[in-house]
């Protein structure tokens, strides 16, 4: 008995020892296990050193001997142009102008792919009649319709609206499509099942069941309109970051342009995190 015994303890002491330097890569390596949660402290200071490594390298590469001072400025002269900017008063107007022009596009946008989409997931006699002309249209570059649309809407607002709206709705529409079907069968055949009729089904089973990932959708896509906004900026247009990106080119005002390009980001990132926080508290049901 003693003898078994020294043997299992001598085997359970071998296979619990594990060398100093395997022990210590454990934590690390925990970090890479598939689709691990991150905890949020780890998460913040994980995104601080992203942006620290970036702002570093750009620091580094505007300020080596073979990169030319006025074609890349370093991030404190885009901050001290940005600063100036917003001084002199005419930017800040700019911004709002653009502000206005993306909410009022991507509202239209909205409008009309939202009931297409809902009504193309739900019923498939109106995605088979729909779907053929909509998922072409995914693939033609908004910016290929800007010679037809000052020919047909001249060079004034609607023409920068209509480029914005082409930009996003065709995505919207298949999007919203997909949120639609990804509804549970479960939920609409119970409800059909008690007696609900079809529109009773999509109006209060259906939509309320993909309204949480209808939002994510266009939080998802409205980061899209802002890419299209410079485009739709750069033609015959006196206001706007775009107008003013334009402008600084003229005279080569590459920490102006850089600035304009840093503004777009932080109103998007800004977007993009009210459309978190709504929802957040819209859908508290779903932590």
């Amino acid at each position: 008995m003693n003898g078994i015994t020294t043997c299992s303890t001598g085997v359970d002491a071998g296979v619990s020892a594990t060398p100093p330097r395997q022990q210590r890569r454990r934590p690390v390596m925990s970090l890479f296990e598939f689709r691990r949660e991150v905890p949020r402290t780890l998460a913040i200071v994980l995104a601080l050193l992203a942006w620290a490594a970036f702002l570093l390298g750009w620091h580094l590469l505007a300020a080596a001997e073979f990169t030319p001072a006025q074609l890349l400025p370093g991030p404190i002269s885009v901050v001290e142009a940005l600063w100036r900017l917003l001084a002199e008063g005419a930017f800040g107007m700019d911004i709002l102008q653009s502000v206005k022009r993306i909410l009022l596009s991507f509202s239209i946008a909205v409008a009309i792919a939202l009931p297409l989409g809902v009504l193309m997931g739900a019923f498939p006699v109106v995605e088979g009649f729909c779907n053929p002309l909509v998922s072409p249209f995914r693939y033609l570059p908004a910016p290929s319709f800007v010679p037809l649309l000052l020919m047909w809407l001249g060079t004034g607002e609607s023409q920068k609206i209509a480029l914005l709206v082409l930009g996003v709705v065709w995505f919207l529409v298949t999007l919203f499509m997909d949120n639609t079907k990804s509804v549970r069968e479960e939920l609409v055949e119970c409800s059909r099942t008690l007696g609900a009729s079809r529109w009773q089904v999509l109006a209060k089973v259906i939509f309320p069941a993909a309204l949480p990932t209808y939002l994510d959708t266009a939080r998802q896509m409205l980061a899209v309109s802002w890419t299209y906004l410079v485009i739709a900026e750069i033609v015959a247009a006196t206001d706007g970051i775009g107008a003013m990106m334009m402008r600084a080119k003229r005279f080569v005002r590459v920490d102006d342009i850089l600035a304009g390009i840093l503004v777009i980001g932080l109103l998007g990132l800004a977007f993009d995190l009210l459309f978190r926080l709504i929802h957040r508290l819209g859908f508290r049901y779903l932590r």
